[in-house]
């Protein structure tokens, strides 16, 4: 008998070029591959629909967001209420299938009445009143840091709603831990970020440039990228790369003074693999310790050396195949150090006896279908 299964997403998750839409495309994909059928409901944030998602969905359904400031006048966070729509929970009551709602953002219905019999899966991607908190202590201006400020007390008190979820799926142990602790009468799963990687492919040798990449237009990777070129670009001789989406001014600006601190806006999927396959060097440290950062495991399957700060690995089982720096000097040192260090293929063999079958996207659908369906192995 055929299975269904509707997603209720944050945003259009194609193409899959950022954090959290990527793990729901490879999430799509996997459970797909699993031969469930895929009724996709999206919100549109700032990218166009996207015909490709027709070839592994049944359905897309597209809804508006209600932005503006009459979207802000509610108890509720201006990120979930600028998330309700009537006709969601209309076509959501077409049929009696399970829902996975992804992230706390996408969750507006997910305590309305007339679900109150349907299996309903909470994907959670970031505890979100720890991440606005983070954004508001940003120096992004007295508008923008009152703004997270409510909207963290906003997503405190709301992440309640998680208590009508039949199954909650966190994204690192870490997260898993707190969430047992505050619904410790739900079932919670600890399922990693699906990725783009269905295999290692690093490649053995060396070469002569440290990269950072990401969504350079996030606050909380502007702050990495500023931090990293005051603090440790600008004392290297080595070329530093800082690729990823729109970066910020304060970013370009930061690495003007430096020739060989190079910032490449925007580029190319083709462009960004070989970057991240050919670097030396990923240096990636974060201010945050929720969620699991997608770009660690693009590094791990796909690139060699990797430095990072505890908090980058908080939750992830990740630390073996990792070189941990935590401040300036600690970071310039391990540059130094593995800049002249070849990686080969030992060390690239033992990253398969970590990384699988527990970043596998085809085991964790296999995984998740099960859940969902409530089969056994």
């Amino acid at each position: 008998m055929d299975k269904y299964l509707n997603i209720v997403s944050f945003n259009i998750p194609y193409p899959a070029n950022y954090g959290g839409v990527i793990d729901v495309y490879y999430k799509l994909e996997a459970l797909r591959a699993c031969g469930v059928k895929l009724i996709l409901h999206c919100f549109e944030y700032e990218r166009p629909h996207a015909p490709e998602l027709e070839s592994i969905c049944d359905k897309v359904f597209y809804y508006k967001r209600r932005t503006g400031v009459i979207a802000n006048l509610t108890w509720l966070p201006y990120n979930v209420y600028s998330r309700k729509d009537h006709r969601l929970i209309e076509n959501l009551l077409q049929n009696d299938y399970p829902i996975l709602f992804e992230g706390l953002h996408s969750c507006y219905y997910m305590d309305d009445p007339r679900l109150r019999n349907r299996m309903k899966i909470f994907r959670e991607c970031n505890i979100e009143h720890d991440y606005y908190r983070h954004l508001a202590k940003s120096g992004k201006g007295l508008v923008r840091n009152a703004f997270f400020k409510i909207e963290a007390m906003r997503f405190q008190a709301y992440q309640k709603v998680a208590r009508y979820a039949n199954l909650i799926i966190a994204v690192s142990t870490t997260d898993a831990d707190y969430l047992r602790k505050q619904f410790p009468n739900q079932r919670i799963e600890f399922v990693p970020c699906f990725h783009e990687n269905n295999r290692i492919t690093a490649e053995p040798g060396k070469s002569d440039y440290i990269l950072y990449h990401g969504k350079l237009s996030v606050i909380e990777n502007e702050r990495a990228v500023l931090f990293l070129t005051k603090h440790v670009f600008s004392q290297l001789k080595h070329t530093c790369i800082i690729a990823g989406m729109n970066p910020t001014r304060l970013i370009r600006e930061a690495a003007a003074p430096y020739p060989h601190i190079k910032v490449e806006a925007n580029p190319s999927k083709e462009r960004m693999d070989a970057l991240i396959h050919n670097a030396q060097i990923h240096m990636l440290i974060t201010f945050q310790d929720t969620g699991l950062k997608l770009k660690l495991l693009n590094s791990l399957f796909a690139g060699r050396h990797t430095i990072v700060n505890h908090l980058m690995l908080a939750g992830s089982g990740l630390d073996p195949l990792c070189l941990i720096a935590d401040t300036p000097d600690e970071m310039i040192r391990a540059c130094e150090q593995l800049m002249a260090l070849p990686i080969d293929k030992e060390v690239i063999d033992k990253r398969k006896q970590l990384l699988f079958p527990a970043f596998s996207n085809e085991d964790q659908g296999i995984r998740l279908y099960k859940m969902i369906y409530d089969e056994r192995e």
